[in-house]
Parts: C-alpha cells; sequence; structure tokens
C-alpha cells in the first residue's frame, strides 16, 4: 500500500545559479562603471553587473578588481609596457600576461610590483625604478582586470540581437506561431520590453521558464483505489514523489504499479516549438517583443 505522511510545510530557501550560454555575434566587455566596487554607493546594481557576480563568486575569482586604480595603471600600463606585452596585455612581442603566474599569484602588486621596478635586464624587460609604489599597485589591478574581465563571462553583453521584421514578428504571433492563444501584447506581455533587454526576452521566448521566478508545477497523483492527492510538486522519480497539498500538509507517496502521477506542464507549448521555429522566426519575434514599451 502507498504510504503518506502528512506534515505542515516548511519552507526552504533555494539559491539558484543561472547562466545561460548564447552563441552571437558583438560580444564586447561592459564598461567598468557598470559593476561598481562594493565600496561605491552607486545605483541599484543593473542584470549585467548581477550576473558577473554570481558569475565570479561560481568561478572563484577572489576579490573584484579595483576598477578606478585599474583605469589610472591602464594609463601607466600603455607607456611603460604595452610596447612588448601589447596594450591590454594579451601578448605582443613580449609573453601574454594574462596567464603570467606573477599576476596570477599577486593580490595587491606585491608580486607585479618588485618584477616591473626591476625588470629582468637580461632577457629584453628593461627596469622601471622611478614607478611609485601606488603606481605598480595601480598597473597590478589593471593586470588584475584584465584576468577577470577574460574568466568572467558574466561581463559580456550580447549585442546585435535584433535583426528581424517586427512586422513579421507580429505576424507569426497572431498567426503560425499561434501565441496569441496564451498572451496578450496588452496582457501579460504589456511593457514586457520595459523589463528585459533584448536578449532576455529572447531567452523568455525560447526558454521562459528560466526568466524571472519559477513557479512549482502542480501535480495530481491517483492512488490505486481511485483517490486523488494534488499540490505542489516537490520532488519526483520513479520511486517517490513528494508535494504540498492546499492545506499546507506535506505527502511523500512511494510509486507502486497502479499509481498514477500527472504533473501539469504550463511550459509544452513551448518545448515542443523549440523543434520547430526556425532562424527568421525567433528573431522576427525578438524584434516584435522588443516594441512592446
Amino acid at each position: 500500500m502507498p504510504r503518506t505522511v502528512a506534515a505542515p510545510v516548511r519552507s526552504a530557501a533555494m539559491a539558484v545559479f543561472f547562466a545561460a550560454a548564447l552563441a552571437a555575434s558583438g560580444f564586447t566587455p561592459l564598461a567598468a562603471q557598470e559593476e561598481p566596487a562594493p565600496s561605491s554607493k552607486a545605483a541599484a546594481p543593473t542584470q549585467e553587473s548581477v550576473r558577473a557576480t554570481q558569475m565570479r563568486q561560481f568561478l572563484g575569482l577572489g576579490r573584484e578588481p579595483d576598477t578606478k586604480a585599474a583605469a589610472d595603471g591602464a594609463k601607466l600600463f600603455g607607456p611603460t609596457c604595452g610596447f612588448c606585452h601589447g596594450a591590454n596585455a594579451r601578448g605582443g612581442v613580449g609573453p601574454d600576461l594574462l596567464r603570467s603566474s606573477a599576476v596570477l599569484d599577486d593580490d595587491q602588486g606585491e608580486v607585479v610590483g618588485p618584477i616591473i621596478r626591476k625588470g629582468f635586464p637580461d632577457k629584453g624587460m628593461p627596469a622601471f625604478p622611478t614607478l611609485s609604489e601606488e603606481q605598480l599597485r595601480d598597473i597590478a589591478e589593471f593586470l588584475h582586470l584584465q584576468v577577470y574581465l577574460a574568466a568572467n563571462r558574466g561581463t559580456y553583453e550580447i549585442q546585435n540581437i535584433v535583426t528581424g521584421n517586427p512586422q513579421a514578428g507580429e505576424a507569426y504571433f497572431n498567426g503560425e506561431g499561434k501565441c496569441n492563444t496564451c498572451h496578450s501584447p496588452s496582457g501579460d506581455l504589456a511593457h514586457i520590453a520595459s523589463k528585459l533587454k533584448a536578449p532576455d526576452l529572447q531567452q523568455a521566448l525560447l526558454y521562459p521558464a528560466s526568466v524571472g521566478q519559477r513557479k512549482a508545477p502542480q501535480v495530481t497523483v491517483i492512488l490505486k483505489d481511485g483517490k486523488t492527492v494534488t499540490g505542489t510538486l516537490n520532488y519526483l522519480d520513479d520511486f517517490q514523489v513528494s508535494l504540498d497539498d492546499s492545506s499546507g500538509n506535506h505527502h511523500s507517496i512511494e510509486l507502486e504499479p497502479g499509481i498514477k502521477v500527472n504533473v501539469e506542464d504550463k511550459l509544452v507549448f513551448h518545448r515542443q516549438m523549440l523543434e520547430k521555429y526556425t532562424d527568421a522566426q525567433i528573431h522576427d519575434l525578438t524584434a516584435y517583443l522588443v516594441t512592446l514599451k
């Protein structure tokens, strides 16, 4: 017989990391001010800066570089080091410093600074003894920022994504795509373009569960005796299903032959359409959604 256990619902906080990799042309690093230093009294963080912070923590990149010091360091690095290592430190006549163990082991110039000051004259690197400690730290911070930008894809912004025809997208929305059977430009999609940027609009179109707050699906379990248990799905595998009913009771049901589980899937149409969309239809729909401001 199935075993059902009822207990008060206990809420649990879940931190969800979402990173979506999109293959698109025109990736460029965000301006430094779009991801302010934690100590600055800046405006509310942008969606890109939040994503960049999450990615930095996920990759274990350590502290966030000081963008002001890095900007000062960039002015020094160009004439001092750029002629050999390249203006962006990615290599020229000299090696790529983003891969340098000295840079990777450095924190605030304690490793990089002495190297710049003393140089390696026997290997072709001149010494720069007149640079101050602050200047050396700024150069080191510039190098850390370059490493950070190269490693953290969360700091990259997708550009040139709105390439479709909005009129064709609207026609598809109301016609062949059947989008208007569930969605309305004046209802659930009203001002959607003011809430989401174009790349996120396209992702919401293709993978709606990945954007915004995810709502747990509803599930109905039909027991052997024909009785049903309905509620919010917590967990489901080949052996067990757990759910919370509308009264706040938790149910954990062992699955046996004769027990049926029906999970509500409001996004099944979107998943089916992934196999049917053409590239042109996706870009046309995106271009149309961008007009819904």
